[in-house]
Protein backbone atom coordinates (compact mmCIF):
# COMPACT_ATOMS: atom_id res chain seq x y z
CA UNK A 1 0.00 0.00 0.00
CA UNK A 2 1.65 3.03 -0.66
CA UNK A 3 1.71 5.80 1.50
CA UNK A 4 -1.21 8.10 -0.77
CA UNK A 5 -3.46 5.68 -0.40
CA UNK A 6 -2.66 4.89 3.67
CA UNK A 7 -3.55 8.58 3.79
CA UNK A 8 -6.24 9.06 2.13
CA UNK A 9 -7.87 5.55 3.50
CA UNK A 10 -7.02 7.49 6.84
CA UNK A 11 -8.92 10.30 6.14
CA UNK A 12 -11.65 8.73 4.12
CA UNK A 13 -12.10 6.89 7.62
CA UNK A 14 -12.20 9.62 9.57
CA UNK A 15 -15.02 11.62 7.20
CA UNK A 16 -17.15 7.98 7.52
CA UNK A 17 -16.63 8.25 11.55
CA UNK A 18 -18.45 11.58 11.81
CA UNK A 19 -21.24 10.93 8.90
CA UNK A 20 -22.25 8.09 10.75
CA UNK A 21 -22.61 9.63 14.04
CA UNK A 22 -23.10 6.93 16.09
CA UNK A 23 -19.83 7.46 18.76
CA UNK A 24 -20.53 10.89 19.67
CA UNK A 25 -18.75 13.98 20.52
CA UNK A 26 -15.44 11.83 20.95
CA UNK A 27 -16.39 9.74 17.66
CA UNK A 28 -16.57 13.29 15.86
CA UNK A 29 -13.39 14.42 17.30
CA UNK A 30 -11.00 11.82 16.53
CA UNK A 31 -12.56 11.96 12.72
CA UNK A 32 -11.95 14.98 12.61
CA UNK A 33 -8.25 14.16 13.62
CA UNK A 34 -8.13 11.34 10.97
CA UNK A 35 -9.36 13.81 8.40
CA UNK A 36 -6.53 16.19 9.25
CA UNK A 37 -3.80 13.72 9.70
CA UNK A 38 -5.28 12.23 6.11
CA UNK A 39 -4.92 15.61 4.90
CA UNK A 40 -1.50 16.30 5.98
CA UNK A 41 0.04 13.19 4.48
CA UNK A 42 -1.73 13.37 1.05
CA UNK A 43 -0.15 16.99 0.59
CA UNK A 44 3.31 15.61 -1.26
CA UNK A 45 0.96 14.38 -3.56
CA UNK A 46 -1.15 17.09 -4.24
CA UNK A 47 -1.70 18.00 -7.86
CA UNK A 48 0.26 20.94 -8.95
CA UNK A 49 -1.71 23.72 -10.88
CA UNK A 50 -2.14 23.92 -14.05
CA UNK A 51 -2.65 19.81 -14.28
CA UNK A 52 -5.77 18.52 -15.69
CA UNK A 53 -8.61 16.89 -13.80
CA UNK A 54 -9.93 17.14 -10.36
CA UNK A 55 -7.71 18.91 -7.65
CA UNK A 56 -8.57 16.24 -4.86
CA UNK A 57 -6.54 18.04 -2.82
CA UNK A 58 -7.83 21.45 -2.70
CA UNK A 59 -11.13 19.80 -2.35
CA UNK A 60 -10.16 17.36 0.58
CA UNK A 61 -8.35 20.63 2.66
CA UNK A 62 -12.11 22.31 2.21
CA UNK A 63 -13.91 19.43 4.05
CA UNK A 64 -11.20 19.41 6.42
CA UNK A 65 -11.70 22.79 7.20
CA UNK A 66 -15.75 23.17 7.27
CA UNK A 67 -15.83 19.61 9.34
CA UNK A 68 -13.07 21.50 11.97
CA UNK A 69 -15.54 24.34 11.63
CA UNK A 70 -18.45 22.05 12.38
CA UNK A 71 -17.99 19.30 15.34
CA UNK A 72 -16.96 22.24 17.68
CA UNK A 73 -19.80 24.68 16.71
CA UNK A 74 -22.10 21.37 16.48
CA UNK A 75 -21.26 21.29 21.00
CA UNK A 76 -23.48 24.74 21.41
CA UNK A 77 -25.35 24.73 17.90
CA UNK A 78 -26.49 20.93 16.93
CA UNK A 79 -28.13 21.97 13.90
CA UNK A 80 -25.36 24.13 11.91
CA UNK A 81 -22.71 22.47 13.17
CA UNK A 82 -23.57 19.20 12.44
CA UNK A 83 -24.38 20.31 8.98
CA UNK A 84 -21.37 21.68 8.37
CA UNK A 85 -19.53 18.56 9.65
CA UNK A 86 -21.49 16.75 7.52
CA UNK A 87 -20.68 18.64 4.89
CA UNK A 88 -17.07 18.48 5.26
CA UNK A 89 -17.14 15.44 5.61
CA UNK A 90 -18.49 14.30 2.67
CA UNK A 91 -16.12 16.45 0.40
CA UNK A 92 -13.53 14.48 2.46
CA UNK A 93 -14.90 11.35 1.44
CA UNK A 94 -15.42 12.33 -2.15
CA UNK A 95 -11.74 13.87 -2.12
CA UNK A 96 -10.20 10.52 -1.44
CA UNK A 97 -12.01 8.54 -3.55
CA UNK A 98 -10.76 10.79 -6.36
CA UNK A 99 -7.45 11.07 -5.51
CA UNK A 100 -7.03 7.30 -5.18
CA UNK A 101 -4.60 6.48 -8.06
Amino acid sequence: MTRLRAALLIAGAGALVILVGMFGTAGDLAGLGAIALGTALSAPDAPGRGRGGANWWALMLAGCALAAVGVPLALVAETPGGLLAGIGASLAVIAAALGLP
